[in-house]
């Protein structure tokens, strides 16, 4: 993975509290905590899309199609 420089202008108090957790040894420095950061808030975002394509899905539809495949199947299984 290669590594870009950029250039992020701050609110102050948010740095002084990025500073903070540096202190703090929560992370190794600036560039790590801010990274973290945007990597978290994209993971989050990705998540909340996923939920949103799920709530489009017609449940009882996918119910009855993955039925409509097991019913085939099932008269192909062994009797027990």
């Amino acid at each position: 993975m290669s590594v870009l420089k950029v250039t992020v202008a701050l609110d102050e108090k948010v740095l002084h509290r990025v500073d903070r957790l540096v202190r703090l040894k929560k992370f190794p420095n600036r560039s790590r905590a801010v990274q973290t950061a945007i990597e978290e808030k994209l993971a989050r975002l990705d998540k909340t899309r996923l939920a949103v394509e799920c709530e489009k899905l017609d449940t009882a539809g996918e119910q009855a199609l993955a039925d409509e495949g097991l019913q085939s199947e099932i008269e192909q299984w062994p009797a027990y």
